[in-house]
């Protein structure tokens, strides 16, 4: 599974860092060990709509392939994985056992796709549904991953 590693490597990598680390920054680094790229050199982008949702990220750095790459192979399988009802990528980064919305999303996955798209910089998984519950529990997943993320999106409901 390519972009997605064990809690083992996870708690491996967490182990040496130093323990006064800031919360976002033991993130970052669970969120490398579980999507396989640099969290500082890429950029993450969640963003509402009426639909759904989308996550987009892409390279700060053009010239930077092998993050591109990365993010290409990591978000197909998170797609797979959602669409599974599987969020367990998100519960390593976020090192919790409940990432809001993720229930709902579990039990009405029947109802939810999920749709990866290459982009320039990298990838973008396009989260969308007409079911009223499934809207409201993407939009509690994408608004935790704005706040955790630190990203600035807006927490408003767009259009696609």
């Amino acid at each position: 599974m390519p972009g997605f590693v064990t809690a083992v490597a996870v708690a491996a990598v967490l182990a040496a860092m130093p323990q006064e680390q800031d919360h976002h920054a033991r993130m970052n680094a669970r969120g490398a060990a579980v999507m396989g790229f640099d969290q500082d050199a890429t950029t993450h982008h969640f963003l509402l709509y009426e639909d759904g949702g989308a996550i987009d990220i892409s390279v700060r750095d053009a010239a930077d392939v092998a993050d591109r790459d990365a993010i290409r192979s990591h978000l197909p399988h998170i797609a797979t994985m959602f669409g599974e009802g599987r969020f367990e990528a998100p519960m390593l980064v976020h090192d919790s056992t409940t990432v809001p919305g993720t229930a709902v999303m579990t039990e009405l996955r029947d109802r939810i796709r999920y749709r990866y798209s290459e982009t320039s910089g990298g990838g973008r998984v396009d989260i969308v549904t007409t079911d009223a519950a499934a809207v409201e529990a993407v939009h509690a997943f994408l608004r935790f991953q704005i706040d955790q993320h630190e990203t600035g999106d807006p927490a408003t409901v767009g259009k696609r």
